[in-house]
């Protein structure tokens, strides 16, 4: 079987099920810590342990051009992709700020910046990672975004940078994307498999206007007929619709469930990306926490396919993985909620009659 079809591993339901029991007796209200409490289980069952943690932290940001911006999709031009991968290097962009921000908590946080395939190519940049496949996607309106061949490659590319997460012994991974024309990128591949209409799921990306969102629809719906009497299997409509940088988030994800490494999901892209690992991957969805709520209108199907609950709603639609690394701090909270609390018996206080 090829490797990415492979079953994730299997959350350790005897751990979860003591730290239910452990979140039932702590000195609360069942269930008054909400979403922190089951992010505290989720954390248990996927590290085995009765004392869930959270110290290190691998973030990757896969960077790619798309072919579709020959229709003029988007309110950036196409240059900037390889001009943010500069600015990646620099550390002036949002995620670059907020990996340092961490690591300056006492975080132990790395960040790679991988360009599968910008159109402008990239000089050697510092703390960029090259692994071209092609000088951008080919336009999806009119042929398949790339060969079955280059998807694969995406794919392994995504798989290969979480081994390395794992190897240093990251507690989670951040997959992180960059792409001018990505949301519509990303569209177009949750239409194509949720069967959903593109007026559902297209949305403003970068800052189109009314105009510009009409357009969007447009396109993508062209690229959905354009495909229409092609395979609906997952792989299929990753090569005729997707990016580079979205294929790698797709492996990235895949990898970390298969060999058990939680992921913190960021945006409407990487969900997109998580969406599409859980359908080539059984049981993936388990080792993914979903850190908010997109601005992109999109945003919320997706995640209600995952049967998703995000941990905020900020209004963010960056993207470069900035909401997963705002919610680190959230997660570790909730660990520190879990695992030091006292229990209504060591604090001598009544239980609920």
């Amino acid at each position: 079987m090829t490797w990415y079809k492979n079953a994730a591993a299997d959350i350790n339901k005897d751990f979860q099920q003591r730290a239910m029991l452990h979140q039932a007796i702590l000195t609360k209200p069942a269930g008054s810590l909400g979403l922190l409490e089951k992010i505290a289980i989720q954390f248990a069952a996927m590290q085995s342990t009765n004392t869930p943690k959270i110290d290190k932290v691998h973030i990757a940001v896969f960077a790619a051009d798309h072919g579709v911006m020959d229709e003029n999709v988007s309110a950036f031009p196409q240059a900037v992709t390889a001009e943010m991968v500069r600015n990646f290097s620099r550390g002036g962009a949002a995620i670059s700020v907020l990996a340092k921000q961490l690591g300056a908590k006492q975080l132990n946080t790395s960040l790679d910046v991988i360009d599968l395939g910008t159109v402008i190519e990239l000089e050697e940049l510092s703390g960029v990672i090259s692994k071209r496949i092609a000088s951008g996607t080919q336009n999806f309106c009119t042929q398949s975004a790339m060969s079955a061949e280059q998807c694969e490659q995406a794919l392994k590319v995504g798989s290969d940078v979480v081994d390395k997460a794992f190897q240093s012994k990251a507690d989670a991974f951040i997959g992180g994307d960059m792409g001018i024309g990505n949301t519509t990128t990303s569209a177009a591949l949750a239409c194509a498999l949720l069967d959903e209409v593109a007026s559902k799921l297209v949305g403003p990306g970068t800052g189109v206007d009314a105009k510009g969102l009409e357009h969007k629809t447009k396109v993508i719906e062209k690229a959905l007929a354009f495909h229409s009497d092609k395979s609906t299997d997952a792989f299929t409509i990753l090569k005729n619709l997707g990016g580079f940088e979205i294929v790698a988030l797709v492996g990235a994800y895949i990898r970390a469930a298969q060999i058990g490494l939680p992921c913190i999901i960021d945006g409407f892209i990487t969900s997109v990306a998580a969406l599409f690992a859980n359908k080539l991957c059984e049981g993936a969805n388990d080792w993914f926490v979903y850190s908010h709520q997109s601005a992109e209108p999109g945003h919320s199907i997706v995640l209600k396919a995952l049967n998703a609950a995000p941990l905020l709603n900020l209004g963010m639609r960056l993207g470069e993985g900035s909401a997963a690394a705002n919610v680190v701090g959230l997660i570790q909270n909730a660990l520190a909620l879990h695992n030091n609390m006292a229990t209504f018996e060591q604090a001598g206080v009544s239980e609920k009659s």
